[in-house]
């Protein structure tokens, strides 16, 4: 699309440049003196490892990045261009310098993908509200799902004792998220722009505003939260605009303040908490960045009061990767003992399985008010998305289902535009379906009633 905005030609994917990392190095080294039969001191293969430490190994691509040439310009005039990891099959064409080597001489976009807007969208789609023109950002119900659970109809006890309503909304369902919540007590879109900024920045809440909120010193509305906050504060203390600026962006990196900067602050009535807070910080979010997010998880919450089947389909067509229709399906109670399951490896446990207690957690909120979902039904079912089937009821999509792919989901749906299935067999023939799918499908109870072959009518 940058290309259609910008012209042929003057569009090119953002190169990067992958070398050898010091622990490859050592390995070359070492398994070319083994292969030689020479042996060597440690020191001498780290002295060569080092020489061997940042030479080019391969070529890539940035996931969003997207290097804009003026008009009127040549690419070569900055850099050749290639195709990534000499691939000559492919019609991405990338800087040949690393990105970084000339990112200050021309535009580089960053369009990386996002879920807030496709979960938007897809509400949108099933709902039939104008997100922006429909929903209210100052909805007392949709702002109470931030402090308890009533707007849901439910009590924390119905959904594993967690006492917000927040779960599966965007920036606000984690662990961390919530607890943030519960430390702040927000009273409005104000406060959440707020956390967002704490909880997108380094060292930003934990050890720092966390601690002068915990004793007292600070509120969710004094404590540093965005990077803008510093500079409109000293302004408003009466320090120099440009002077205010430097000190913002100098935090904001996490560079910390000057001795010359303290003496200003300080000469101008700026507390000792403020300036040790401001020493701590790593990076800091802008606030433009934390209000459209906010804004964005907002509505989505909206749709959770107020449009709960759409909210949960939407949720989980999001999160389908990690979905396993088959153990939500064998009842509430086997869900309740896998994330107990979970929770006890703790630590242990891999992103997938975290993932899939994130998922269970709203599986269960969903079941506690009153929604449940289908079995994967060959004719009805989508191949990715989750759809409303009725009201109170969720259809799951054909790749919910573990085992089976997106092709063969997509085959599925093609094929069934021909006519029903005569069997398995018949199921089999006409679908990109191996056979331990069809059987995992019929222990489902998706097949019921088919048979294992076609079998010819003579009457």
């Amino acid at each position: 699309y940058t290309e259609v905005i910008f012209g042929k030609g003057h569009t090119y994917r953002a190169g990067t440049v992958g070398t050898l990392a010091n622990k490859t190095a050592y390995g070359y080294v070492k398994h070319y003196f083994d292969d030689k039969n020479e042996s060597k001191r440690k020191c001498e293969i780290n002295r060569l490892a080092t020489g061997c430490e940042g030479v080019r190994r391969t070529t890539g691509q940035h996931p969003g990045g997207i290097i804009v040439l003026p008009h009127g310009e040549e690419i070569y005039t900055f850099t050749p261009v290639q195709r990534p990891a000499n691939d000559m099959t492919t019609n991405i064409i990338t800087t040949h310098f690393d990105y970084h080597a000339i990112d200050h001489n021309l535009l580089k976009l960053d369009i990386l993908g996002h879920q807030d807007p496709t979960m938007i969208r897809m509400l949108q789609d099933l709902t039939g509200i104008d997100p922006v023109k429909d929903i209210p950002l100052d909805s007392k119900e949709t702002m109470s799902l931030f402090q308890n659970t009533k707007a849901l109809g439910i009590e924390p006890k119905d959904i594993l004792d967690c006492p917000l309503g927040a779960l599966g909304v965007p920036e606000f369902g984690t662990d961390f998220a919530m607890q943030m919540l519960l430390d702040t007590k927000p009273e409005g879109l104000s406060d959440l722009v707020r956390i967002a900024g704490l909880a997108h920045g380094t060292d930003v809440w934990l050890g720092n505003a966390q601690t002068l909120i915990l004793e007292g010193k600070a509120t969710i509305r004094t404590a540093i939260c965005t990077r803008d906050d510093i500079m409109i504060y000293l302004i408003e203390k009466g320090l120099d605009e440009g002077e205010s600026f430097k000190i913002m962006e100098s935090v904001r990196k996490g560079k910390g303040l000057t001795d010359e900067w303290v003496e200003h602050m300080e000469a101008h009535g700026v507390p000792d908490w403020y300036i040790w807070s401001c020493k701590k910080i790593k990076y800091m979010f802008p606030k433009a960045h934390a209000v459209a997010y906010v804004m964005t998880s907002f509505r989505i919450a909206y749709c959770k009061v107020n449009y709960p089947e759409a909210f949960y389909a939407t949720y989980f067509t999001t999160k389908v990767d990690d979905f396993d229709i088959e153990l939500i399906t064998s009842g509430i109670d086997n869900v309740k003992e896998r994330l107990n399951q979970i929770k006890e490896l703790g630590t242990k446990a891999t992103t997938k399985e975290n993932s899939q207690y994130t998922i269970l957690e709203v599986v269960v909120e969903m079941y506690a008010r009153g929604i449940e979902f289908m079995h994967i039904d060959l004719y009805e079912s989508d191949a990715k998305d989750f759809k409303i089937y009725g009201p109170k009821k969720i259809l799951p999509p054909m790749v919910s289902l573990q085992g089976m792919g997106e092709n063969a989901a997509l085959s599925v749906v093609d094929a069934r535009k021909d006519g029903k299935f005569l069997s398995k067999e018949d199921l089999i023939k006409r679908t990109k379906l191996s056979k331990t799918v069809v059987e995992k499908l019929s222990e489902h109870g998706a097949l019921d009633g088919m048979s294992e072959k076609n079998q010819l009518s003579f009457f």
